[in-house]
């Protein structure tokens, strides 16, 4: 006869404990793999955009010999003169064997009609030049630049793309006498948006986002730290104070469109400031950004040891020169680094502008806080929605350099946390 053998209390502590061993294994691998999941994703986003955007920073050219006809000019008005012929006629030069009209249309349509504010700009800055003939590389019209791409085949009927035959032929004359090439697009760096896709650039998106940040920092890091400040030192501890906490951390979460519409409802309609302005703009931004930088300025503060307080108490500080002199600077790091994530939040903000008309079609480079502007996250918006296929390849290289300057601010603030931060 075979007697069952008992289970013991330590077998039982053992099936428990194999179990939740099992279960933490499979809960680390489930984080694992999401973390992977995330990382992929993520990879997969910037190699995406990476493909779409890096064609763009370089722009096809024609070197074409420009004779700089003295008949053409006004000397006491140069900007009048007929810069367009000038081109027209280079091109003409090239091709000679070209007639009728539809033809010459087609051949003038492969230099952009930027091609003359180009020669307009050398005249201006050189009038040494009127009578002589220079070789000038010009910009290509946007279509031919696609075509050097790659974006527009030549193996389709010609029904079906946006160049004729005559014209990629024309093309392969022009690349075969080194006359046609990619050189590096300095027009996306150094203009503001334009019509033509390859006279467009982010350098006035750029600089309207460096005005509106700068209105944004100004105003909301003193006002911040000061809220931060009176909260956690200075405040009674009351309903009141319990009330405005409570708010504090709401509007944290609040939409940023509806600090739009707030900047539409107040700083344009009722005090008549300028629309589509860095200044508002900023004032904007600057209410949305505002929560996030109290919050993160007073976790710093209460990082601080209750110690050091009371060692500048105790040796005869004021409350305020304590404050001044030994808690701020070693909250700081903390109440910086929030700071930055808080103007990375503002830089990428897009639906809070377009509420106060920062969607509006800027072509030139703003000089003040008051000139209309708009920003890199609008400038996306609005290339975005442009049906020509070398704005999609601006697009996703404007970006690029959107996110190289999140990534910047965000690696900034990385790092004055790791050089500044105290452990207690």
């Amino acid at each position: 006869m075979q007697v069952e053998r008992k289970e013991s209390t330590m077998d039982r502590v053992n099936v428990g404990l194999a179990r939740r061993y099992r279960r933490e294994k499979r809960f680390r691998l489930f984080g694992l793999g999401a973390i992977i999941a995330s990382i992929s994703f993520l990879g997969l986003l910037f190699v995406s955009i990476g493909a779409n955007g890096w064609s763009a920073f370089q722009q096809a050219e024609i070197l074409l010999d420009i004779h700089f006809d003295t008949e053409q000019f006004d000397v006491d008005n140069l900007s009048s003169a007929n810069y367009g012929a000038l081109v027209k006629n280079s091109m003409k030069g090239l091709f000679p064997d070209v007639k009728g009209r539809s033809d010459t249309r087609n051949l003038h349509k492969l230099a952009s009609t930027g091609a003359s504010y180009v020669l307009q700009k050398m005249v201006m800055k050189d009038t040494a030049i009127i009578g002589s003939t220079q070789k000038v590389w010009l910009p290509a019209d946007d279509e031919v630049d696609m075509f050097l791409k790659g974006y527009i085949s030549r193996d389709v009927p010609e029904s079906d793309r946006r160049l004729n035959d005559k014209q990629v032929y024309w093309i392969d004359q022009l690349v075969a006498g080194g006359r046609l090439e990619k050189k590096f697009n300095t027009t996306f760096f150094s203009a503001g948006d334009s019509r033509e896709p390859e006279l467009a650039g982010i350098r006035g998106a750029a600089v309207g986002s460096f005005f509106t940040l700068a209105v944004t920092l100004l105003l909301a890091f003193p006002i911040g730290v000061a809220t931060a400040v009176y909260l956690e030192e200075f405040a009674p501890r009351n309903r009141w104070t319990d009330l405005i906490e409570v708010n504090i951390n709401n509007l944290a979460a609040v939409p940023s469109i509806v600090f739009g519409l707030l900047g539409l409802a107040v700083f344009l309609n009722v005090f008549g400031m300028p629309r589509s302005a860095p200044l508002v703009g900023g004032l904007v931004l600057t209410l949305m950004t505002l929560p996030t930088i109290i919050i993160a300025s007073r976790a710093s503060l209460k990082s601080v040891p209750p110690s050091i307080r009371e060692a500048a108490l105790g040796v005869g500080a004021s409350k305020m020169q304590a404050i001044t002199h030994h808690i701020l600077p070693l909250a700081l790091p903390g109440m910086m680094t929030g700071t930055i994530i808080g103007m990375a939040q503002a830089l990428g903000e897009t639906a809070p502008l377009l509420m106060i008309g920062m969607v509006a079609f800027i072509v030139d480079v703003p000089g003040a806080v008051t000139d209309p502007s708009t920003v890199l996250p609008v400038q996306i918006y609005l290339w975005a929605d442009s049906p020509e296929r070398a704005f999609v390849e601006r697009t996703s290289a404007a970006i690029m350099v959107l996110l190289a300057f999140l990534i910047s601010m965000n690696a900034v603030a990385v790092f004055l946390r790791k050089k500044f931060e105290r452990r207690w």
